[in-house]
């Protein structure tokens, strides 16, 4: 059984800017068709400034830049190949831009199990923040440990 004395705790903190080129690729990746996430004439001609974030680069941004990707797997001795991605969300409190400094700091908020401890959830929250400490996205994400 994970301890859920870490129930909680903060596993990572880092800051990172936004980069215009990897959101442009980003978007190619992703597919993206909307040419505001990867040209800079087409975001002001949107009304934005600058390019703007699309949806899931905040997740991938955190798991690139963060110090220590498998940091809550080490803090809780989770073998990676006992692991499944449940589920994942967002709230956004506003849009994110290039060029935007941002703080990801993550914590795990729950950790419980289902059929008689077969699986154990580990639900983690990662706040994200402006340079100004404004929180502008909350990330969740929700992985299982298969026993």
């Amino acid at each position: 059984m994970l301890d859920r004395s870490h129930i909680g705790a903060v596993i990572s903190r880092h800051t990172t800017v936004v980069e215009p080129g990897r959101l442009r690729l980003f978007a190619k990746a992703t597919g993206q068709s909307d040419p505001c996430y990867s040209d800079l004439t087409a975001a002001r001609a949107a009304g934005h400034g600058q390019l703007p974030v699309p949806p899931t680069f905040l997740f991938c941004l955190d798991m690139m830049d963060s110090p220590n990707p498998r940091a809550t797997l080490e803090l809780l001795g989770i073998d990676v190949r006992k692991i499944l991605h449940a589920e994942q969300g967002f709230t956004y409190h506003r849009m994110v831009f290039a060029g935007e400094q941002l703080t990801f700091e993550t914590r795990i908020t729950d950790i419980y199990d289902k059929k008689g401890g077969a699986l154990e959830f580990v639900v983690r929250q990662i706040d994200v923040t402006d340079a100004d400490g404004a929180l502008a996205a909350q990330l969740r994400s929700t992985l299982v440990v298969r026993h």
